[in-house]
Parts: structure tokens; sequence; C-alpha cells
């Protein structure tokens, strides 16, 4: 039985603190009739729908003041097809649920993100990514999905049923519809050796192709104010399991990255002038280390310092000379940035507005800690990143609008067509919608 929830004072708020909305109502449908009848009803009522994950979008792609679909009762795996590699799970499963139920089940995703607090909808919807040298994000990795149109009816895509749906929603928006379940190929389950050291910013930027091709996955995390950068390479092993020991885990995943980091955010925040010492500290606080474990356990990690970021998608051949000019700015600029760089890669995809569409990508992330003011680095490293013909992540601060996209992404034209058809009162819109794909 579905229920209509409100929050404090009827308000939603994103987890980076950048979005409150107030929608009329809330609905947490318990079945994919009910999510139907709440959009049939929405429509009847003149109301705008739309759903939210876990509001871990720094944009106000879910944001609504009509009714928001709260999914937090379609969850679970509906089933899983060992000969044909896939699983489908309802559109509410935390991807950390679905990590954990998987590895439970002898499976694994190929690749994710770094953290596992979303939804499975929400994570695709928005382009989430990991790094990887062959194999790409989230949504690269979807056989198959469902999903509520503007009518309240239930479309089915995949390759071979209504592809051209396919290929837009995978990465949709939430333009396209409300998806009510996921398809994903998966494998039997890997080990992952990752190897963890510290590298100076001139050789990792010198040996950046090297780096890339020798390894399934390579990211690094620059440290504003010095020359120095925290590289990881994960690669798969034969074994043994050798885990990060529990202490020795503790210590730099809890106590040196959240606790000690969130530490000296505070201080950066309150004195910013003590910024560059800080990061010459951060930036050696981390040692080398190599362990082995299964997929998610490596490629994701708690983070408990909260933020506010903007990552860009460029060229892979551009990415050395945008982060050199993103350096250049920073260190000419009176700026205090006391939260690393985070660059990371993906192959080229085929989903329509995919960061990745058509070309292969490196992914170039600016944060800042939560409650400092960040339009000013941020402004200037967009500036940067679209002189390269970069692509925002689209649950990630930017400021650009459907104008913009048109010219960077090919096949602009041919989602916002679908859209005309699938949704042609614009049952989905909101204003985030309005500025990123016109109205």
């Amino acid at each position: 039985m579905s229920t209509t929830v409100s929050g404090r004072n009827g308000t939603w708020r994103n987890w980076g603190g950048t979005v409150a909305a107030r929608p009329t109502r809330q609905v947490e449908p318990a079945s994919v009739d009910e999510l139907a009848a709440a959009v049939r009803k929405a429509a009847e009522d003149g109301l705008t729908v739309k759903a939210v994950g876990s509001g871990h979008s720094f944009t106000s792609v879910a944001a609504t003041d009509g009714v928001l679909i709260r999914p937090q009762l379609l969850t679970g795996i509906r089933n899983i097809d060992r000969e044909a590699g896939t699983v489908t799970v309802e559109a509410g499963t935390p991807l950390k649920r679905l990590n954990m139920a998987l590895a439970r089940e002898g499976l694994s995703l190929t690749n994710m993100g770094d953290i596992m607090e979303q939804t499975v909808s929400g994570a695709t919807s928005t382009g989430t990514h990991g790094t990887g040298r062959d194999s790409a994000s989230i949504a690269a990795q979807i056989t198959g999905l469902e999903l509520v149109t503007a009518d309240g009816s239930l479309l089915t895509c995949s390759e071979k049923e209504n592809p051209e749906v396919f290929a837009a929603a995978r990465t949709g928006l939430g333009a396209l519809g409300i998806i009510t379940a996921i398809t994903f190929a998966v494998e039997p389950i890997f080990l992952l050796t990752a190897r963890e050291e510290p590298m100076s910013l001139d050789q990792v930027t010198s040996r950046f192709d090297e780096l890339w091709a020798e390894n399934e996955h390579f990211e690094f995390y620059w440290f504003p104010h010095t020359g120095s950068t925290n590289t990881k390479r994960n690669n798969r092993s034969a074994g043994p399991e050798q885990p990060v020991g529990q202490l020795a885990g503790w210590f730099e995943d809890e106590f040196l990255s959240n606790g000690v980091f969130q530490v000296a955010q505070w201080a950066g925040r309150a004195v910013p002038a003590t910024v560059p010492a800080i990061a010459q500290i951060s930036s050696k606080a981390l040692s080398a280390r190599t362990y082995t474990d299964i997929p998610y356990k490596v490629f994701t990690s708690p983070r408990r310092v909260r933020f506010v970021e903007m990552e860009y998608a460029v060229p892979r051949e551009a990415v050395v000379e945008t982060l050199r000019e993103l350096k250049r700015t920073v260190d000419r600029s009176g700026l205090r940035i006391s939260f690393p760089v985070e660059v990371r890669t993906a192959p080229a995809d085929d989903i329509t507005l995919s960061t990745a569409s058509g070309r292969d990508t490196a992914y170039i992330a600016v944060h800042m800690f939560k409650g400092t003011p960040y339009q000013a680095y941020f402004t200037a490293a967009e500036q940067i990143f679209t002189a390269h013909e970069g692509r925002p992540h689209w649950g990630k601060v930017h400021t650009r609008d459907a104008e913009y996209f048109a010219g960077v992404y090919p096949r602009f034209g041919e989602f916002t067509a679908l859209r005309d058809r699938l949704d042609p009162e614009r049952r989905f819109q909101n204003d985030y919608l309005r500025r990123v794909l016109g109205s």
C-alpha cells in the first residue's frame, strides 16, 4: 500500500545541502502499479512528478514543487539469470544493498563508482561512474530497463525492444519517465588488487598515458597548493584475498581519510591562510599500501566529510593539459583549496547523454568543504573545462544550459525529440531540466 509522507515542514533536502524543495505531496509506492497510479493522479491534479533516490546529486535534478516519488519500498532483486549473466533489481535498491546481495550470490558488477549510498536508478540516471580503461559507467552495464511514462503506462526497453528509448533512458535525467526496474550485466565475482601510492604530480602527468594503458582502473588525487598526488591502480588478481586489516583500515579509511580530514577541513574553513600548510601535511599522510579483495570493497570507500562538487568530462587526450591549466589558475589566484582534485577515466559508450558518449573520456572533479564559499573556484575551473568541450556530470554543480549541451553532445537533438514523444506535456519537468534540455 503506498503512503503519502511529508518531511519536516514538508521540505526535502539533498545530501550536500545545496538543494531544498517543498513538494505538494510525497508518495512512497509499494508496487509498480501504485507508482503508475501516482503518475496518473498527478496528471489529473495538473502537477509535475519527480522521483528522488538518496539525494546524492548536488544539482536540483530531482527537485519538484509537485509530486515527489520516493522509491524506498521498491527495493530488492527481482531475478538472477546466471545463464544470461544478468540481474534485475527494483529501482529504489541502494547500490550498497545490490553489491552485498550480488557478493552473497557469487556475482559482481564489472565496475562501479567510489561511493555506494545512491539508489541504482538515481546513480544510472545521472551517469555515476568509476574509473576504467575498458569498463565504463554503471549505466553502461545496463542491458534492460522498465519505466513508467507520462501517461502512466509501463515501457520495457533493451537493445532489441524500444532500442531508441534504451539508448537514452540509461542516463535519462528523469526526463523520459520514472524507472521501476533495471537489468544489469553481472559476472562471477573476482578479486582486485589495489595498489595505492603517493607520486609527484609531474610524474603522473608525464606518465599518464602509460599509467592509464597499464592498469584496468587507474585514478589519482592531486592536492592543490602541492606537487603531490595519491594514485590508485586496481587490477584483477588470482588472489589470495588479502583485505586491509581491521586496525589499518580503521586508521587509514576512518581516522585519516574521514576523522583527521574533517578536522583539517574545519581548520581550513576557519583560517583559510592555513590551507596550503594543511595540504602539504594531508598529501603526505597516506602511505603506500596494497590489498586484494572483492570488487565493491576495493572500488568504494566511506565518504563522511560533506562537500560540494563539480566534475567535468573532457576528451581523454586533453586531460593533462586541462589539469595543468587548473594548477596554474590555482597557483596564480588567492584561492585556498583544501580538498584534493580527483582524476578518473572511462571508455567511449553509446548512451545518448552519457558524459562518455562517443568519446574516450577523462573526468576531473573539484570539491570544496560544505559551508566554504565555492563559487570563485568552481567558476574558474568551469571556464577551463568548457574551453576543452567539457561535459559536466549531470548530478554535480555546473552552470551550463541546453544551448551549450547541443554543442557538446552530437545526439542531443535525438534525446529532446524522444522526450517530446514520451512526455509532450512535460509531466517530468522541473527547473533543472528546463535549463539543461530546454522547455
